[in-house]
């Protein structure tokens, strides 16, 4: 086994921990408790975990989905979590270090700054999905991280990252077109449409992406999946337009498809669109 392959089986481990983490945070931060203390816990029998039910996934599986105290059940959302973070986090290396030779401060740096996002994204998204909230620590709060971050990666040799001008104007941007879009809303219809939690969400994605074409790639791809999906849960509620789902998902799966693939997406769906010059 190469030493490159060893790192990203490092990498995934990396990530399936992070979801074990992102796991106590997406249990305890809707309800506004403490993600430190106390230690994980069975929440029927309060039996603390030991380390060894605390495997990412593995533990999981070898406790067939029980407590070993109380047998109370555990929910697959927890394995679901640990194996989406440590497979975004692999497909993230392998995006931003795609080689040894990129091996350096600055990719590396980039590699974190992006961890980072990408964990928020994943941990709102099954807040948003339970709860039909975004916390602000993973939003609002989160924009003056992405605009400092975007100024240090700025400052590397060579710079990466979207640049404090982009992060800034996309954060600025961000909340401004929803925030339009729901202030035209209300006027048509006299009722809310669009949360604020989407309002600051979108805020946070363009502080870490900037503005075009990511900004704009986030709200066309997570429209037009968010549209689809919509209309399914609607034909299959048969028809009951009160079982709205949450659009903060939709921004984060937009988000996470312009950070792998968004080179492609543009030169697909945006560039493809403009007239030849």
């Amino acid at each position: 086994m190469t030493f490159w392959v060893l790192l990203q089986l490092m990498i995934l481990v990396l990530g399936l921990c992070l979801g074990s983490f992102l796991n106590v945070c997406i249990a305890r931060m809707p309800e506004d408790r403490s993600i430190v203390s106390p230690p994980s816990h069975c929440p029927r029998c309060a039996a603390k975990i030991r380390w060894y039910d605390n495997i990412p996934i593995v533990s999981w599986l070898l406790l067939r989905a029980r407590c070993r105290k109380c047998g109370h059940s555990i929910s697959a959302t927890y394995p679901l979590v640990e194996f989406c973070t440590g497979l975004l986090l692999l497909l993230l290396w392998r995006r931003l270090l795609p080689g040894p030779t990129y091996m350096d401060l600055p990719h590396l740096a980039l590699f974190s700054y992006y961890l980072v996002f990408v964990c928020m994204l994943v941990a709102l998204t099954f807040i948003d999905l339970n709860h039909h909230i975004i916390p602000d620590e993973f939003s609002i709060y989160a924009v003056p991280f992405g605009v400092l971050g975007a100024v240090g990666l700025a400052r590397l040799d060579p710079p990466l990252g979207p640049g404090w001008q982009q992060s800034l104007l996309g954060a600025t941007l961000g909340a401004g077109i929803l925030l339009l879009i729901a202030g035209l809303y209300w006027l048509l219809r006299r009722e809310e449409g669009i949360g604020m939690g989407d309002v600051k969400l979108l805020a946070m994605i363009g502080s870490f992406l900037g503005t075009f074409p990511a900004l704009f790639m986030v709200l066309m791809l997570g429209s037009i999946i968010g549209s689809v999906v919509g209309i399914a849960n609607m034909l299959l509620a048969r028809g009951n337009m009160r079982s709205a789902l949450p659009f903060g998902p939709f921004l984060a799966l937009g988000a996470l498809m312009n950070l792998y693939f968004g080179d492609y997406l543009a030169e697909r769906l945006i560039l493809g669109l403009l007239p030849p010059a």
